[in-house]
């Protein structure tokens, strides 16, 4: 589509295209993917209006988040925007811990993205990060983190254009299976 790049609310105008891309494949999680998809189709099949206000959960108050490893872990307060171009593009979730820029060990990152295949290489990912950080900053954090996966130069890119520097790898929390991880910080 020519329009630009907005980030919008999840709202039920969005949800077919929405759950379209999720039937094509895409995941707005990169880490649990296909199985995160079909929990997410599910939850929308159930109550699509539920589906929706669990995407806005300022103050925490969701169900605990399933990990990778199947245990539990209390949520943060957080958000989710999808990114829009006249279509849907994909998804950003913003998430931050009352008070600090501190995360827990177990959340990788203040932001998490991902576009849908056919809207790759536009800068859509680095686009929507630099459209959260006015939220960061009226939250007062000092900065933001970003974890990105070594092998994804993409995402690495995305990243580092929209003003992520890189601070140096890490060791991903056990519930994630451990393995490298890569930390970049946007200071605000």
């Amino acid at each position: 589509m020519s329009e630009s790049l907005s980030l919008v609310i999840p709202a039920l105008i969005y949800l077919p295209a929405y759950r379209a891309a999720l039937e094509d494949g895409w995941s707005p999680d990169n880490l649990n993917g296909g199985a995160a998809a079909r929990k997410e189709l599910g939850s929308i099949a159930d109550d699509r209006c539920a589906f929706l206000a669990s995407l806005e959960d300022r103050e925490a108050i969701g169900e605990p988040i399933l990990m990778p490893d199947g245990t539990t872990r209390k949520r943060l307060p957080s958000y989710q925007r999808w990114l829009w171009d006249g279509e849907f593009c994909g998804s950003i979730a913003f998430r931050w811990q009352k008070g600090t820029a501190s995360l827990p060990s177990h959340v990788l990152g203040h932001v998490g993205f991902s576009v849908i295949p056919r809207k790759r290489g536009h800068g859509y990912a680095a686009k929507a990060v630099l459209a959260l950080l006015p939220d960061a900053r009226a939250l007062g954090l000092a900065h933001v983190d970003l974890a990105a996966n070594p092998k994804n130069i993409a995402s690495q890119r995305s990243i580092e254009r929209a003003g992520g520097n890189l601070i140096g790898s890490f060791t991903r929390d056990g519930a994630y299976g451990g393995g490298e991880g890569l930390l970049y910080r946007i200071v605000l």
